[in-house]
């Protein structure tokens, strides 16, 4: 697993460099936020944790501006900002997950594996040519991010929302199982009940009202993508 780890309190940072890589992993560190993205977008790693209290750029506006990118990459935010308002800001610019500090270094493991895997999930889902020819009504999902655009513009969703997104366009016109999307856009998260997927389809729902495409909900059948008429 590739990591990019945004973090600049130092020994905060040697701890995650010293202790991940002994775990396998292989990371990239970062001190400050003005540099981040630009390692970001170079390094394309499996996942970054990010934190916000960042030198020179915040961590909630590099991760705005790598969504607005159209990068992917799964999210871990680590912060001493704990509060349910600070974790809602952040799960709604694009984290996938939120640490609060102080955090246990098991659970920091389990949680990037199970991201990671969800994300390889997700990816799986599509067929092998369809990173290159994914291309319905508009929509499109770029070859090299992993981002879905329509009419050459990428589309701000958030890592779920994308996740489902990625799978419906797989098969564009056909129903998708709500079971199926479900363990595809919350894989390695057992303690998730399958209702969470019906939020993660409604808030894509208003999102891709505005392009050429709707989501539509089939009772006991799943979901599927239509063309406006």
């Amino acid at each position: 697993m590739k990591l990019l780890l945004v973090e600049d309190n130092t020994a905060m940072q040697a701890t995650l460099l010293r202790t991940l890589e002994r775990r396998g992993m292989q990371v990239l560190a970062c001190g400050d936020g003005l540099r981040a993205l630009a390692l970001w977008q170079a390094s394309l790693p499996d996942a970054v944790l990010l934190d916000l209290s960042l030198p020179g750029r915040d961590g909630l506006q590099v991760l705005g501006d790598a969504r607005a990118a159209g990068l992917t990459t799964p999210v871990i935010v680590l912060t001493a900002r704990g509060t349910v308002g600070d974790r809602i800001i952040g799960l709604n610019t694009g984290a996938d997950d939120y640490l609060p500090k102080p955090f246990d270094l098991d659970e920091l493991e389990a949680r990037l594996r199970a991201l990671v895997r969800r994300a390889s999930s997700a990816r799986d889902a599509l067929p092998a040519h369809a990173t290159q020819t994914a291309d319905w009504c508009g929509l499109r999902v770029a070859s090299d991010s992993g981002a879905v655009t329509y009419e050459g513009a990428v589309l701000d969703l958030a890592p779920r929302e994308l996740s489902l997104l990625r799978a419906l366009l797989a098969r564009p016109g056909q129903a998708v199982a709500k079971e199926r999307l479900f363990h595809l856009v919350f894989a390695g998260e057992p303690e998730v009940q399958l209702e969470a997927i019906e939020v993660v389809a409604y808030r894509l729902r208003k999102k891709v009202a505005r392009t050429g495409v709707q989501l539509v909900t089939l009772r006991g059948l799943g979901y599927l993508l239509t063309a406006h008429a």
